[in-house]
């Protein structure tokens, strides 16, 4: 396979296929943009950062974290998946500990962001740093050696909820700081910055935000919830928009990252573009 810069054809786009994340791509997947890029939506979050740091595509829906990670990249402007309360897909699971008494935590690390974010609220302010051990996403096998356990994606919203005790990241993280989360953004590798700037990422959101109904519908059946409680999650949940609000909770996480040492480096936001 030859590097993004060698390549030619459609631009190649990695995502994960989330609910989250399905309006970002349903354009390009199923509506009008469909065939403009090569869309690889069957991978985890983390795999896309890291096929987008081995430059196997010219762009990808990253965990943040990865941006100070990733030093020759660039952020799309404007798009993002985050939450400016309650996100309901990251959260941690206890069996009814509050955080002030969680010694061990199970980080399913599909998304590195979401892993650090756990991390960042422990050391800042919780005040103290339980042991963080990566596992598999399997909750009760999770609880089962640890005080707690970090679920993501649609799994965090279908599992049963009986004597555990359930706390959302993203409204953690509201609560402590006054300010939304940004768990994703589109980023591209420098070397493909000219490929990447022809895709139009926000407007292929905007079209997908307004097929939400017809998203839901399609994981109604996978994730076995309502479509209107889905439709209600897209719409009212997850923040698609970075904006300056968002925006401001993304540079205060980067500087607690690095304060804390989650992050070796503090870069600037840099926008694919500018």
């Amino acid at each position: 396979m030859g590097t993004t810069s060698e390549r030619g054809g459609a631009p190649r786009v990695a995502a994960s296929s989330y609910l989250n994340t399905a309006p970002l791509v349903w354009s390009f997947a199923r509506g009008p943009r469909r065939g403009e890029v090569d869309l690889l939506t069957d991978t985890a979050p983390a795999r896309c950062a890291d096929m987008l740091a081995r430059g196997q595509v010219e762009a990808a829906l990253v965990p943040v974290i990865e941006y100070q990670r990733l030093p020759e990249t660039a952020v799309v402007p404007g798009v993002c998946v985050g939450a400016r309360a309650e996100v309901q897909s990251v959260v941690l699971v206890t069996r009814g500990a509050p955080l002030g008494e969680v010694r061990s935590v199970a980080l399913d690390t599909s998304s590195r962001t979401s892993a650090a974010l756990v991390e960042v609220i422990f050391r800042e302010f919780v005040g103290h740093t339980p042991g963080l051990v990566p596992a598999a996403p399997n909750l009760r096998e999770m609880l089962a050696a640890h005080d707690a356990a970090l679920v993501i994606g649609d799994p965090a919203m279908t599992f049963p909820r009986e004597g555990l005790r359930v706390y959302d990241m993203a409204a953690l993280w509201r609560g402590f700081t006054g300010l939304g989360f940004v768990f994703a953004v589109w980023m591209a590798h420098e070397t493909a910055a000219a490929r990447a700037l022809g895709i139009e990422f926000a407007g292929a959101r905007d079209e997908g935000l307004a097929r939400v109904e017809e998203i839901a519908g399609v994981y109604e059946g996978e994730l076995g919830r309502p479509r209107a409680e889905l439709v209600s999650y897209l719409r009212e949940n997850i923040c698609f928009e970075l904006d300056e609000a968002m925006r401001a909770g993304l540079e205060l996480f980067f500087k607690l990252a690095h304060k804390h040492g989650v992050t070796q480096s503090l870069r600037p936001l840099r926008w694919l573009g500018a």
